[in-house]
């Protein structure tokens, strides 16, 4: 799935040029190494996962009420097979996210 790195934008929190361009040469079954710091209340830690890249899109998400469009939240979502096991599974982006591919 190629995507081009101007089409890779989202509603509330932008990837960096650097990650956007990673994104779209991105090839499936690339090896990537996903690093992302998860920040609950005070507590703040980071967490790594590798895996063979699936794809990359875009998640809508809302509430299950009536709203406006301009209301949506879009953000990137990153899909990935987990190793050693081969769970498929996905995450999105955040201004903290960070990708790198293994050779």
């Amino acid at each position: 799935m190629t995507t081009p790195a101007k089409t890779l934008l989202s509603s509330t929190r932008q990837p960096s040029p650097e990650l956007a361009a990673l994104l779209v040469r991105l090839k499936p079954g690339q090896r990537i190494r996903i690093t992302q710091t998860i920040r609950v209340g005070l507590k703040q830690w980071t967490t790594t996962v590798t895996g063979a890249f699936r794809g990359v899109n875009h998640l809508a998400t809302g509430l299950a009420t009536d709203r406006v469009v301009e209301d949506e939240i879009v953000v990137i979502a990153v899909h990935f097979t987990k190793e050693p096991h081969g769970e498929l599974s996905s995450v999105t982006l955040d201004e903290q996210s960070k990708i790198e591919l293994i050779d």
